[in-house]
């Protein structure tokens, strides 16, 4: 949980800003007589809903937030107790609880550093019939295969770790599913072109995390340690890493962060589009 907390202020750097403006201007139109129906997936402590407030991007809504950890959703609901949205957070699987909504009843569907978790072919059709017609949607940080750590150790060793931890997200399966994979955002541009919708807007959204003189913003270097850590627990045993000392590259990595010397990048992709305006 506090690694969702501390990676809030580098979501912030991230996120494309001409997509969230396409956005905001498409929901500067909202006209219909009713408060607008957003439901978030995957929303963890409910970090996006908090940004969509604070940088004005809803004032008044009907704001349905979901995620499968208990946890993150207690975090939320006293996170998010004085935003003046109209919460509805609930503790459930995406796939449980599309078993049980009924279709076309959302105006804004957001999945934030979510949708590169699910298998997205298999999904997305799902996804996209929640939306009423003419509804939005706002994906974004969907990762896109680069994950980049500096200075250099063995750029071969560098190499070699980036590409096998980007096979473990290839080969990922959750609950029987597959899960995601290493180039996610192409991919999900790729199947919303051949779907029934209008994409309005798409761009990078990178995590960037350098230090300044030494020192990292806000927790962002314990954010940096996770990622590092996961990285150690995705490879860790790996065969391609035989004769290799991961074990090694690993301290290096957390000892450049606690003296302040570590950057990390990684590529993902923000997107926003609307659904047929009528059903097909």
């Amino acid at each position: 949980m506090r690694y969702l907390a501390a990676k809030r202020s580098v979501d912030d750097r991230a996120l494309n800003r001409r997509v969230w403006e396409t956005l905001a201007a498409q929901l500067a139109q909202w006209q219909n007589g009713r408060p607008l129906r957003v439901l978030e997936i995957g929303a963890g402590i409910g970090t996006m809903a908090e940004r969509a407030v604070e940088w004005g991007l809803l004032r008044a809504a009907e704001y349905t937030a979901i995620d499968a950890d208990t946890a993150n959703i207690d975090a939320a609901r006293q996170r998010l107790r004085s935003t003046g949205l109209d919460l509805r957070l609930r503790a459930i699987d995406l796939f449980d609880f599309m078993k049980g909504e009924r279709d076309g009843q959302w105006d804004l569907l957001i999945a934030h550093a979510f949708l590169d978790l699910i298998d997205i072919p298999a999904t997305l059709p799902d996804l996209l019939a929640l939306l009423a017609p003419g509804g939005l949607f706002y994906f974004t940080l969907v990762f896109d295969g680069v994950t980049s750590f500096l200075p250099a150790i063995d750029p071969d060793l560098d190499a070699l770790i980036e590409r096998l931890y980007h096979e473990t997200m290839d080969r990922r399966m959750v609950a029987g599913r597959p899960s995601g994979d290493s180039q996610s955002g192409r991919h999900l541009i790729q199947h919303l072109l051949a779907s029934d919708v209008e994409l309005l807007a798409a761009g990078s959204s990178d995590w960037l995390v350098y230090p300044d003189y030494g020192t990292y913003q806000a927790d962002e270097s314990y954010f940096l340690h996770f990622i590092i850590d996961t990285v150690h627990k995705a490879l860790a045993g790996n065969s391609g890493l035989a004769g290799a000392d991961f074990t090694a590259w690993v301290e290096t990595r957390h000892r450049q962060i606690d003296r302040g010397e570590l950057i990390y990048l990684a590529h993902q992709i923000d997107c926003v589009g609307r659904t047929a305006s009528r059903p097909a």
